[in-house]
């Protein structure tokens, strides 16, 4: 298919099933690749579109499932929810199943009655030799930085997936993950085996997230601050994350006490009542899941607006990860993390035990500089995942009450100098060593002290150099490269400014001391919005939870946040205004709209119903999207008679002029033959062999094309 075919059948799958009218920063190109058969690696942040990047290429696909690789369970479940919910056929495969079903689900695929299926990776390899034959359109292996001894959720199971291009090198395998770092995502490509990919890197960036970090204050003010949180979004959930099973539970039952609805979740805890607390986080009959980083990967939850880490996490590409749960409808949302040495201590013996003891000591070590940080901590997380940004984000703790700052332009042309004359050999200590002049017998061994920097900081104290040297790293001016010593590399933003081509500011050295306790803030009354927009927001919400309950289904597989506050700026009020609100697919426009249509009506002092002909109109829109009339039927909840009876009018109205799926040329023929040659009982020997549905529809294609008056 030519590129411009490929990109207008997107676009239109994209407005059918999704409700959207663009594609975000490189779906599109990824897309556009896959389809055409070729390898690609896809980094993006969590809510950035990842899923996209293969559901529409399966469906743009003529023939053929795509298998998705898995890790959770949970992640599974959530997805094929949300494809079924906007009517792509998909399921999941996973030990959660009988196997009875679990058969008749690959039966399906084979048969080519799925498009979507996902697979944990032990079940995908085991299903290889099965599957020489099957129509397969492409793998997407999802969370792929699992497969990576560097990545920070390594798990040996998908080392296997080595396998899929050995066996299929005919298939495209599309990898995807939130959190890859350079040498995560070259062991990606290495291990998958990957031909000549198509690599898209997306902004790490999610500026709608607001960045805050604290020593942590004890139990009792964390509590409360969570409390707060509840309170500031009544409508909206939270994550609570602990570093111990102990500390899920023990915080959970504080929340309790607290009068705040809690679920807990961790590994622990069977899977019954981890699927009870799943289940009632995500239906809204709780606000706050107290957990363990078990918890959340995969969630599509679009209204959690706050992450607190009662912990320090190991590693800022889990903090990065967790963090990104909130807020994937693009709204303000805010994370919050409380550290401890107690974390640190805590951590380190985890990293020491962890069998990669010396790379995770590092990117604890960085996790914890993040925790301490005074520059902005949004340039922190985008520069350690290599991407460049050269202003504040205005939207941390650190630009809202910001450190004294001074010209540190010329501390960093001497450490930055030093490092290259190094060549590139040097870690931070021994960076710190090379400027302080020091005689170590390391550091003479190298030859280091015969360099034209050795010594030219000694009058910075080696505390000072480090504290500095970290916020070179953080501005994105050095990077670790973790795969050759943790020796410290000059990027180039670090190359412009050593060349007098940019400035660096830098916040002045502090020592560190125990923090004050903070004062308590009154807390501000709650008070209704004068906004009507967000009057309308609060009652669409209400509306949500209402249809989500009846439908059997989580309120964010409905609509998300960020379609409702369309809804609310839209207000529309027909049927064809709904199906223009970003979010709002087709079927879900006939399955959910008429609840929310009638509630703006309502707002806008009109009257409920939109008058004769909505019902009509739905089934029209249902058929356009080639549903069948029997789903139609089950869609809009009425008998199939009555869809009949829809679709004769509409034929007569010269609204729909192609028949075949529905009736065919000799029930047609026999249906006319009879009507012609009429008599008193002509309806009721054509009803002993066909309902007056469909007899309805022959004698309107027949109106409709002359043959009868």
């Amino acid at each position: 298919m030519p590129d411009s075919t490929i990109r207008r059948q997107a676009l239109s799958l994209l407005k059918q099933f999704y409700g959207f009218n663009s594609f975000r920063a490189g779906q599109l190109e990824v897309i556009e690749t896959v389809s055409g058969g070729r390898d690609a690696l896809v980094i993006m942040p969590t809510g950035g579109g990842k899923s996209l990047c293969y559901q529409l290429p399966a469906l743009l696909a003529g023939e053929g499932v795509a298998i998705v690789v898995s890790p959770l369970i949970s992640l599974m479940q959530d997805q094929t929810q949300a494809l079924q919910a906007n009517g792509i056929p998909a399921a999941a495969v996973h030990s959660g199943n009988d196997e009875g079903t679990n058969a008749e689900l690959i039966r399906a695929a084979e048969n080519g009655r799925l498009k979507i299926l996902y697979m944990s990776p032990e079940r995908l390899v085991l299903m290889l030799d099965r599957w020489k034959r099957l129509k397969i359109s492409l793998f997407a292996v999802d969370e792929a930085h699992c497969i990576s001894q560097w990545g920070h959720d390594f798990r040996p199971d998908y080392i296997a997936l080595a396998r899929l291009k050995a066996e299929r090198p005919d298939v495209p395998v599309i990898a995807l993950t939130a959190t890859a770092d350079r040498l995560t995502r070259d062991d990606i490509v290495a291990r998958l085996g990957l031909s000549n990919p198509y690599v898209h890197i997306g902004s790490f960036d999610r500026p709608n997230i607001s960045l805050a970090s604290f020593a942590n204050p004890g139990m009792r003010e964390r509590v409360r601050f969570v409390a707060s949180l509840a309170r500031k979004y009544p409508g909206d959930s939270g994550i609570a994350y602990s570093l111990s099973r102990a500390g899920a539970e023990s915080f959970h039952k504080h929340l309790l006490a607290a009068g705040v609805r809690s679920v807990c979740y961790h590994a622990g805890m069977d899977a019954a009542a981890r699927k009870r607390s799943l289940d009632a986080f995500l239906s809204g009959k709780a606000q706050v899941c107290s957990a363990t980083v078990a918890f959340g990967m995969g969630i599509d939850k679009s209204n959690i607006r706050w992450v607190v880490h009662n912990n320090m996490p190991g590693n800022i590409e889990s903090y990065y990860q967790e963090v990104g749960r909130a807020g994937r409808d693009g709204l303000p949302a805010e994370a919050i993390l409380f550290h401890s040495y107690a974390d640190v201590l805590t951590l380190t013996r985890f990293a020491e035990e962890s069998g990669r003891r010396d790379i995770n000591q590092e990117k604890l070590k960085r996790m914890e500089e993040y925790a301490h940080a005074r520059v902005c901590r949004r340039r922190i997380l985008l520069s350690y995942f290599g991407e460049e940004t050269h202003r504040d984000c205005g939207n941390c703790d650190v630009c809202l009450n910001p450190p004294v700052r001074f010209d540190g332009t010329v501390l960093a042309q001497k450490a930055l100098s030093a490092a290259m004359r190094t060549g590139q050999g040097a870690g931070i200590s021994m960076l710190v060593a090379v400027l302080r002049g020091s005689m170590r017998s390391d550091l003479r061994a190298l030859g280091f002290d015969k360099i034209k920097t050795f010594g030219v900081g000694v009058d910075v104290s080696a505390a000072e150099w480090a504290d500095y040297i970290s916020q070179f790293i953080q501005l994105g001016l050095m990077e670790i490269a973790y795969d050759d010593a943790s020796h410290l590399k000059v990027t180039p933003a670090g190359m412009r400014v050593l060349r007098g081509v940019a400035t660096v500011s830098l916040a002045r050295y502090e020592p560190r001391q125990a923090p004050e306790k903070r004062k308590k803030k009154k807390e501000a009354v709650p008070h209704v919005s004068a906004d009507p927009v967000q009057q309308l927001f609060a009652q669409l919400k209400a509306v949500r939870t209402e249809v989500a309950r009846k439908a059997g289904v989580p309120p964010y597989i409905v609509f998300s946040d960020a379609t409702l506050m369309d809804m609310a700026v839209r207000r529309p009020a027909t049927l064809d205004d709904f199906l223009e609100v970003n979010g709002v697919g087709e079927k879900k426009a006939v399955r959910y709209g008429d609840s929310f249509i009638k509630a703006i009506r309502r707002f806008e002092g009109l009257s409920a119903s939109e008058g004769a002909g909505v019902s009509l109109k739905q089934t029209l829109v249902l058929f356009n999207a080639g549903v069948t009339l029997p789903e139609i039927a089950e869609i809009k909840n009425v008998k199939l008679g009555t869809i009949h009876n829809h679709v004769a009018t509409l034929i007569e109205k010269g609204m729909i002029t192609s028949y075949g799926t529905f009736i065919s040329r000799r029930e047609y023929e026999e249906i006319v033959q009879a009507l012609k040659a009429g008599g008193d009982s002509v309806y009721d020997r054509l009803r002993e062999k066909y309902t007056s549905g469909i007899i309805a529809i022959a004698r309107a294609i027949a109106r409709r094309n002359g043959v009868l008056q």
